[in-house]
C-alpha cells in the first residue's frame, strides 16, 4: 500500500495534495480497498464553499456508502470530470488519475492538521486488524 509523503491525510482515508493556494482531494488506497468496486460517485458543483469536515460528495460501492469530506476549507475550484466518467480509475490510481477535486484553500494552516504519511500508515494499521 502507498502512503506518499508528498501529500497529507484525514482520519476518515481522504489525500490533500497542496499545488500553491489549491489543494487536490481524493481517497487514498486503503478506501479504494475497503470499499471494493464503486459503482456511483456524487461530486461538489464548482464554486460550492466548503468548510474544513464538511461533506463534499458521496461515493457508492458494492460494499457501502459513504461520504466524501473536505480536508481544508475553501471553494471547490475544479471538479474531475474524468474520474465521474471513468470510476475504475479510482481503483486502479487513486493518487494521480483519480483525484476528485481541487479546493481553493481559504487558510493553508488547516493541512497541518492532518496526518503525514507515517500517520496515516498506522492508522491504516491500526484499523485492519
Amino acid at each position: 500500500m502507498t502512503f506518499s509523503d508528498d501529500r497529507m491525510y484525514t482520519k476518515t482515508h481522504e489525500w490533500a495534495k497542496q499545488e500553491g493556494e489549491l489543494v487536490r482531494v481524493g481517497i487514498t488506497e486503503f478506501a479504494t480497498d475497503q470499499l471494493g468496486d464503486i459503482v456511483y460517485l456524487d461530486l461538489p458543483e464548482v464554486g460550492k464553499t466548503v468548510a474544513q469536515g464538511d461533506v463534499l460528495g458521496e461515493i457508492e460501492s458494492v460494499k457501502a456508502v459513504v461520504e466524501l469530506y473536505a480536508p481544508v476549507g475553501g471553494e471547490v475550484a475544479e471538479v474531475s470530470s474524468s474520474v465521474l466518467d471513468d470510476l475504475d480509475s479510482i481503483r486502479r490510481d487513486p493518487y494521480r488519475e483519480a483525484w476528485m477535486v481541487v479546493i481553493k484553500a481559504s487558510d493553508l494552516a488547516e493541512l497541518s492538521s492532518l496526518l503525514d504519511a507515517a500517520a496515516y500508515e498506522q492508522l491504516c494499521t491500526e484499523e485492519a486488524r
